[in-house]
């Protein structure tokens, strides 16, 4: 509604100001019919053309290019050897997480800690929430970590399915 009110004052201002201005046109050109200023003729004056002396020929003089000075054989110097570059302090081996042996899973609250821990890094943590609270429902086993291992489940971890024939359980 805002828009259509600042469209009709926008249109009326343009139509004020074209009436605005049409109108002291109109009122010029009575000025210029009532008070005629006689035009007077433009006073001639003698001109002189320059006069043009005849364009002169030169014949064109080509020079030869100036020679390089003679350049001195490069210096050869001898080849500096850096140093062996130094080895690479040892890393340590990483060692896996300690995680103790849990006790073994007897009902759904037991699941919880370990699924939130073996989907502690997934993108999707609710989706692999979900999944893992099913298969660990089912098969009494999450396995260690935040991803592979599932063969310490056994055959049901590791054969369970979605209907798309892709593993359910992470």
């Amino acid at each position: 509604m805002a828009f259509k009110a600042m469209l009709f004052l926008f249109t009326t201002f343009l139509v004020l100001t074209t009436r605005v201005l049409s109108k002291d046109e109109e009122l010029e050109k009575e000025a210029i019919v009532k008070d005629p200023v006689p035009a007077q003729p433009p006073a001639k004056v003698p001109v002189e053309a320059p006069a043009l002396a005849p364009p002169v020929k030169k014949p064109p003089t080509y020079a030869p290019p100036p020679k390089a000075p003679a350049l001195a054989p490069p210096v050869k110097k001898p080849p500096t050897y850096a140093p062996p570059p130094k080895a690479p302090a040892p890393v340590p081996p990483v060692a896996p997480p300690s995680s103790a042996p849990m006790p073994p899973v007897k009902s759904k609250e037991d699941c919880i800690p370990r699924c939130d821990q073996r989907c502690q890094l997934h993108s999707r943590k609710r989706v692999c929430m979900r999944a893992c609270m099913t298969c660990c429902d089912r098969c009494k086993c999450v396995p260690p970590g935040t991803f592979g291992n599932r063969e310490k489940c056994g055959k049901c971890y590791t054969d369970m399915t979605t209907h798309g024939n892709q593993s359910k359980c992470p």
